[in-house]
């Protein structure tokens, strides 16, 4: 690979990386609709509040997601819109690929976890 190009994948796969994990994309997909509180995200998302602030906080060190404070209150909301249309674009893929990726031994549903080997 080229270093033009290696330049270019690490920035990419830190965005893909942020984004891989299902809750950070509930929680992108709620924050698409409006800005809200972390009580109403655990109330939406049935999710623990310990649980919904660790990935609030992921996705505010990758400048995807701020907030803003009002008296003891702090509402959430996407930083980059944009964002939206690139699971947009993501939905469109996997409809004409007929969904393959969820089917895919390595990444799909029933994949190893990152690390571990499928066992034979």
């Amino acid at each position: 690979m080229s270093a033009d190009i290696a330049a270019g994948v690490s920035p990419a796969a830190a965005l893909f990386h942020s984004l891989a994990d299902e809750t950070r994309l509930r929680i992108v997909r709620r924050l698409a609709r409006g800005e809200v509180r972390v009580v109403d995200l655990t109330a939406e998302l049935g999710l623990a509040q310990s649980t919904v602030s660790k990935h609030l906080a992921c996705l505010r060190d990758c400048d995807l997601v701020d907030y803003r404070a009002e008296g003891r209150q702090s509402f959430y909301s996407l930083t980059r819109p944009e964002l939206i249309d690139l699971l947009t674009s993501a939905e469109h893929l996997l409809a004409a690929t007929g969904h393959a990726v969820t089917l895919c031994p390595r990444h799909g549903a029933g994949a190893p976890e990152p690390g571990r080997e499928p066992v034979s």
